[in-house]
């Protein structure tokens, strides 16, 4: 059981773009728990966010703002800074594809929009503390690192890489139009931080998984396979299937956040990498593996080739952020997995079949 973070301000008022999401759901649920306030911003554009929403708001009632808005319109950024004191900052176009597909369209989410969330909250004349999630993508492809292929999976030749992870010292590469996006962004925000003293800080996401979280073959891929397997549909693999990523629960992630908001003096113009370390790492093919002692059955699957910015391996080094809040995550991967697929099938996902319960973690 996770344990309580203390949250700066527990009768505050938090902003979260990106509000019905899930990361956002989660966040919004420990602040409001804590007795904290918070106004959810979110164009409702994400297929499944409406459960979310509904879901906070009858847990919390008018303790729960909503606005219905889009971080493109500078006008409603800046009405829903008004009266905050610290901004998780979510609202993004979130996919690779995607942003191949329309880059224009990625830039003015990702980049114009935090843009204009910066000058939103630097017109306050107390501006609140700052989260922004990036992405692991601004450090590129990573095919200068040597790997090894094992049976399952890759894994790097270097053994203190194996050991520790990649770290922020690594040179930033943005490679596709979304890692290009997300890095400017991260950049401004990093660069507010210095140049006009705003309190914000960075967080270059690996893999988060956990409840709410309604994933697709594009974002979100531990609850994709889940929700694939639980339907019984198949499977595509891009590349090989032995890409190996660090994952993270949402709780943890939770945890790391508000610690992030209560530091703000340590964090603020800083960038962190954030996911579940060495010790979390799962590859394609073992999660396939985990999801096929969990529920009996192995999911089917058909290969695809690899898409552009796919990375055969990253692990992030959570350890500057370690030694500065004292976090550490806390949830294994099973234990994870197995949560997130009972939340999945106790929520009543259409066409998800039943699991014996047995077989499921509560």
């Amino acid at each position: 059981m996770t344990q309580p973070i203390r949250v700066p301000g527990s009768t505050g008022l938090s902003l979260i773009t990106g509000g019905a999401g899930f990361v956002a759901t989660n966040v919004a649920d420990r602040l409001l728990a804590s007795g904290r306030r918070a106004r959810l911003f979110d164009n409702l554009s994400r297929a499944g966010v409406e459960e979310n929403l509904r879901w906070i708001q009858q847990r919390y009632g008018d303790r729960v703002e909503f606005v219905l808005g889009d971080v493109r319109d500078e006008a409603a950024v800046r009405r829903a800074v008004r009266g905050v004191d610290q901004v998780f900052h979510f609202a993004a176009q979130v996919a690779v594809t995607t942003s191949l597909t329309d880059p224009l369209v990625d830039f003015d989410v990702n980049a114009r929009g935090t843009l204009n969330l910066l000058e939103a909250v630097r017109s306050c004349d107390s501006p609140p503390s700052v989260l922004f999630t990036s992405t692991n993508k601004v450090y590129g492809d990573l095919d200068d690192v040597t790997l090894r292929r094992r049976r399952s999976r890759y894994e790097p030749a270097d053994e203190q890489l194996l050991e520790r992870g990649i770290s922020e010292t690594r040179p930033l590469d943005f490679h596709s139009p979304y890692g290009c996006s997300k890095g400017a962004a991260e950049q401004y925000v990093l660069d507010y931080a210095r140049t006009f003293g705003i309190p914000a800080t960075v967080f270059r996401m690996s893999c988060i998984y956990g409840p709410h979280q309604f994933g697709t073959e594009d974002q979100g891929w531990v609850a994709h396979f889940l929700i694939q397997s639980l339907r019984r549909r198949p499977l595509t693999l891009y590349g090989d299937g032995l890409q190996v990523r660090d994952v993270l629960f949402v709780e943890d992630l939770v945890d790391a956040m508000l610690l992030a908001h209560e530091h703000i003096d340590d964090t603020a113009g800083e960038a962190f990498n954030m996911g579940g370390g060495p010790r979390n790492t799962i590859s394609l093919l073992d999660l396939m593996d985990l999801i096929t002692e969990i529920t009996g059955e192995r999911p089917g699957f058909a290969i695809e080739p690899w898409r552009p910015a796919d990375q055969r391996y990253y692990v992030s080094s959570t350890a500057k952020f370690e030694r500065l809040t004292g976090w550490r995550p806390k949830t294994g991967v099973r234990h994870g997995v197995e949560r997130l697929l009972a939340w999945l099938v106790a929520s009543g996902m259409p066409h998800v079949r039943a699991v014996e319960a047995s077989k499921v973690a509560s």
